[in-house]
């Protein structure tokens, strides 16, 4: 090859370079036409086309000296003869004069009037690996054009072209990832996360949100199920510094013991079976943000030392990596056990609970603030009218009395299941009026107080102690009997309302002896 060669080779690679970090930022549209224009000068052709590749229908995405209208045609490979075998090839392949396949941009040349045909055309096929990505092809009128073309300069600038057009698609996607990852992040950080509440315990805990707000501490939300510890994490996040980063948050409860470090940490390819390639951990897609560690009671005691050395270096290590990373991340954690009973049972480590109650902040029962059980209803009302499509949608006062004197052991998450199933049953009973109110008939409630199993409000009385494992065991059969009985029976429903893995559920109900038949 000769220096001539040598210097258009080099020419073309750094045009195609300087096009690509100068215009994908905004669009690979720039790419494609620097990308016809730096290629045509290598190649003296009469007319230059980019076409990718669609499922089998090749799209004009650049074009020079083709007419404009070439744009909106769609070459499908199995109707044109000549892109088909380009695209068949892994190499330049060259059409003389005397080619029977049919060329698809006859009559479409403009260095000419009327329905000359095409008298030359080459193509080269582009491709990541196996995949078709697109084709480039020249043509020209004058005969024998591209025989004067090296076989291996052709080759180079197919290899040159090919490897620019992958980096360009791939930061492409790369680019759409991040703009949908911030606009999702943007939509998710505007969305209502209020916590509506005017109660005293209430205006504590929005106290209580703001003041740690301000700062990066370490915080340990406290509440029963159902209470609203993920909204009091979100408004933490939304009231931070952080607000415009990431909010990641992990279910620990559902984590399997053999993956959370992978879940948390990350992993590297074949650091394990199954791990074919790198995959990010849940602190690294955090970092600059908040992540929120959910049940965090729940976590295995091995996993528990892991995560201590992130909360006391900011350091994490990948599976099967050698070298550990830095992250910048706050966590906010949430259970509903008694983290000290735990510590004192051997069941989580003393100096992570320690680590992770910087700033405690316990969420009041919806008992203990009956008083905002009104605002609740309405705030559930509303949002359960606009996805029922009912104009209006009222609760009748016999209804707020008998919400208010229930006393809630699903807390927020059941209150609004009762809204839900009740203001359901209300639209097939009164439909089509346009306002539409949920009666006390239409409410589960009142039938458990007519057989007479509904929650009363008593005065607390002594009890036996007894053992706290077998208390804990108890406490847990009742909760999900009752969680079974207001999702109809239905595992699937019944794990989501508990914010448990379904196999898990199934599998605490076989030990605690929870049999359930439905009857027809």
């Amino acid at each position: 090859m000769n220096a001539q060669s040598l210097s258009q080779l080099l020419t073309l690679s750094v045009a195609l370079t300087r096009a690509q970090s100068s215009d994908t930022s905004h669009s690979v549209t720039g790419f494609y036409n620097a990308l016809i224009q730096a290629v045509k000068a290598c190649i003296n052709a009469d007319a230059v086309a980019l076409l990718l590749n669609q499922n089998g229908t090749l799209t004009p995405v650049a074009l020079e000296g083709l007419t404009r209208d070439t744009f909106g045609r769609r070459f499908e490979l199995n109707a044109h003869p000549r892109l088909a075998a380009i695209s068949k090839a892994r190499g330049p392949i060259r059409f003389d004069e005397h080619s029977n396949l049919p060329d698809p941009y006859d009559g479409l040349l403009l260095a000419t009037d009327g329905d000359m045909p095409v008298h030359s055309c080459m193509g080269m096929a582009l491709f990541d690996e196996q995949q078709l990505l697109g084709v480039l092809t020249f043509d020209s009128l004058t005969i024998g054009r591209f025989t004067r073309f090296s076989d291996s300069f052709l080759q180079h600038i197919n290899d040159i072209v090919n490897e620019q057009l992958k980096c360009a698609l791939y930061n492409e996607q790369l680019l759409r990832k991040a703009q949908h990852g911030n606009a999702l992040m943007s939509a998710l950080n505007q969305a209502a996360h209020d916590m509506v509440g005017q109660s005293a315990p209430m205006q504590g805990l929005k106290n209580d949100v703001q003041l740690v707000a301000s700062s990066d501490f370490t915080v340990l939300i406290l509440g029963e199920t159902g209470t609203g510890k993920e909204l009091v994490a979100r408004n933490i996040h939304k009231s931070s510094q952080r607000a415009e980063q990431a909010f990641v948050q992990v279910n620990c409860a559902s984590l399997p013991e053999s993956l959370a470090e992978s879940e948390f940490f990350g992993h590297r390819k074949g650091a394990f079976t199954g791990a074919d390639k790198h995959r990010e951990g849940k602190f690294l897609l955090a970092d600059g943000g908040t992540i929120f560690l959910d049940e965090i009671g729940e976590l295995p005691l091995s996993i528990q030392s892991k995560l201590l050395r992130v909360l006391q270096s900011g350091e994490i290590q990948p599976v099967g990596a050698d070298q550990t990373q830095q992250v910048n991340v706050r966590v906010i954690a949430a259970t509903n056990r008694d983290l000290k009973q735990e510590v004192a049972q051997g069941r989580f480590r003393a100096d992570l609970y320690h680590r992770l109650s910087v700033y405690p902040i316990s969420v009041p029962p919806l008992r203990a603030r009956r008083e905002d059980i009104p605002l609740l209803a309405g705030f559930f009302i509303e949002q359960v009218r606009k996805k029922l499509g009912i104009k209006q949608l009222t609760m009748h006062n016999q209804l707020s009395k008998l919400l208010m004197n229930y006393d809630w052991p699903g807390n927020i998450r059941e209150l609004e299941h009762v809204i839900s199933r009740s203001a359901l049953k209300a639209k097939q009973a009164q439909w089509p009026t346009q306002i539409i109110s949920i009666e006390p008939s239409h409410c589960e409630l009142q039938a458990r107080d007519m057989m007479g199993g509904a929650h009363v409000i008593e005065e607390p009385v002594s009890i036996d102690i007894e053992p706290l494992k077998q208390a804990v065991d108890e406490f847990q059969r009742k909760r999900i009997i009752q969680a079974l009985e207001v999702n109809n029976l239905n595992w699937s429903a019944t794990a989501r309302a508990l914010q448990v893995d379904r196999a898990n559920l199934v599998r605490l109900a076989k030990r605690l002896n929870i049999q359930v038949k439905k009857h027809l």
